[in-house]
């Protein structure tokens, strides 16, 4: 009785498992085409964005510090060869120039805290695929395996060799989208924070002399 129980429950098992392999199939394909618009999304932006250089970023610093008023700080913030988002975040803390400092300050923090969620959230799918891609190719690798290795029981050397073609194209698969994944995440990442450690430093400047008027 009990012989039979586990024969059954072992039974369900691989019904179970050998029904996951076209969903999993699906999702790397699904994968796959994900990553490789976001591998051009990210070439696109490398080719297309000019931050500013350290020379500039000094130079504005150092403009924006000798601001005698809220429309030649704005006009400096314009003029400079920061990002759109950036000016914008930049603008809207000199717009807030006539209230309390503590609160000039907290409003600066929350407006580029914001911003850098906004700026993580880019990069959530391929974060996801750097850990789901290697997953979903080992989940491709191992469930044609028990089939193949039944026909292998039997002499069936088709299927056998249909199973293996499976398992070693889904393993390929998946680690091709964790890797292209982590590259994508990695650089959108370094790129991020530096614009953000840029803002960062132009808006204590521009605190500093707020504070002073």
């Amino acid at each position: 009785m009990i012989i039979q129980g586990t024969e059954t429950l072992t039974s369900l098992i691989h019904i179970l498992s050998e029904s996951l392999l076209t969903p999993v199939v699906i999702l790397l394909v699904i994968s796959i085409v994900i990553v490789i618009l976001a591998l051009g999304g990210m070439i696109n932006e490398f080719i297309s964005r000019k931050p500013i250089s350290s020379g500039n970023l000094e130079d504005l610093i150092r403009r924006v510090s000798f601001s005698s008023d809220v429309s030649q700080l704005k006009n400096e913030i314009n003029d400079s060869d920061l990002f759109d988002y950036q000016k914008e975040i930049l603008l809207r803390i000199a717009d807030n120039y006539d209230i309390g400092s503590d609160a000039r300050k907290a409003l600066a923090s929350e407006l580029i805290s914001a911003h850098e969620t906004k700026l993580i959230k880019k990069t959530n799918k391929t974060d996801i695929l750097v850990r789901v891609g290697p997953i979903l190719g080992l989940l491709g690798t191992l469930i044609p395996l028990g089939p193949g290795l039944a026909a292998l029981g039997t002499g069936d050397i088709s299927t056998l060799a249909q199973s293996l073609t499976i398992a070693f194209d889904t393993t390929v698969t998946g680690l091709t989208v964790g890797a292209v994944a982590y590259i994508v995440s990695k650089y959108k990442k370094q790129w991020y924070e530096s614009e953000l450690i840029d803002v960062e430093t132009v808006a204590e400047a521009e605190l500093e002399i707020i504070n002073k008027w």
